[in-house]
């Protein structure tokens, strides 16, 4: 595998980036994702992964590959965030060779600032999932790892710097709030994560980033405003069936957010080429040594997949 790079995307993935990646080598076309093999669900001890592939991007007329990891499935929503196998998702990747990982979400934002459709790079995270396996070391002494800074630091400055470049707004900084889903928020609830400073509310980056970091792979997350959550706009009550979030997302909210999706490719191809091209990124954190006192007591193995079994 010539990449140590993998994004993992969200529902949209497909449509933003598979619908445009015919099989093949590529083409000199700017901005061009070419499908370069499909790995499929890669079999660990945790179970299949979600579908991965490598992805060949064209960008100012030079060739770089990543990996694509789909995690609600390949053909759109087709598992639901809590039951995504996230174990075997980041397992998978650490055994393809991947080093860095930028995870793609598209949260509700909990509070008026935030506008639909809006770029976010979070800072921290609160986890108010309760089913889901956040650990490789279960039933042992082990995983007991400090959480700050929660994203690589390394990662969140290129994705920084490759959106001042492009003069594509965001806001820098946030607190994620991962709910357990797959049911949306009650008002209620709402009001409970705004009150401990929750700035966003979504259902992906936990437990990944906790299981990234027991894997010491870099992860941080671009996120999108997908809509309000309820009980921002109090005007926002009308039960609207049969559409995207039944209501919360008007067609204002909604032209504004594919807008933002349709900048993705543009996105990525700029990161992925600060990242990927030489000179490559100094990593300048602790993302690769959150191990290193159990190494240093002997209590796991330097080889890192000898550790990990259920």
């Amino acid at each position: 595998m010539q990449t140590d790079l993998a994004v993992i995307g969200g529902s949209e993935t497909h449509r933003l980036i598979l619908s445009q990646a015919p099989p093949g080598r590529g083409s000199r076309i700017k901005n061009f994702f070419a499908i370069r093999k499909k790995l499929g669900r890669i079999k660990t001890p945790f179970g299949k992964s979600s579908p991965i592939f490598q992805i060949r991007i064209n960008s100012d007329g030079r060739a770089n590959d990543f990996l694509l990891l789909c995690r609600h499935g390949d053909k759109g929503y087709q598992i639901a965030a809590p039951f995504v196998n996230y174990r075997a998702n980041l397992y998978a990747l650490k055994q393809l060779g991947v080093t860095k990982i930028i995870a793609w979400s598209g949260p509700g934002a909990l509070k008026k600032k935030y506008r639909v459709g809006e770029l976010v790079l979070p800072d921290d995270l609160v986890d108010e999932t309760k089913k889901r396996e956040d650990t490789f070391f279960k039933n042992t002494g082990l995983g007991f790892v400090r959480q700050y800074p929660v994203f690589c630091p390394t990662l969140t400055g290129y994705l920084k710097k490759v959106l001042r470049e492009r003069l594509i707004k965001f806001q820098s900084g946030g607190t994620y709030v991962c709910t357990e889903g797959p049911r949306l928020e009650t008002p209620a609830e709402i009001k409970k994560f705004v009150s401990f400073g929750g700035d966003l509310v979504g259902m992906t980056l936990a437990p990944e980033v906790f299981l990234a970091k027991e894997l010491e792979i870099c992860y941080t997350a671009l996120c999108y405003v997908s809509n309000y959550a309820e009980g921002v706009y109090p005007g926002k009550k009308t039960f609207k069936p049969g559409v995207l979030f039944e209501g919360l997302l008007d067609g204002l909210d909604r032209k504004k957010l594919d807008e933002t999706l349709n900048l993705f490719p543009q996105i990525f191809a700029k990161i992925i080429k600060a990242i990927a091209q030489p000179p490559k990124p100094k990593i300048n954190c602790q993302c690769q040594s959150y191990l290193e006192r159990y190494r240093k007591s002997g209590l796991i193995n330097k080889d890192w997949y000898k550790n990990f079994r259920d």
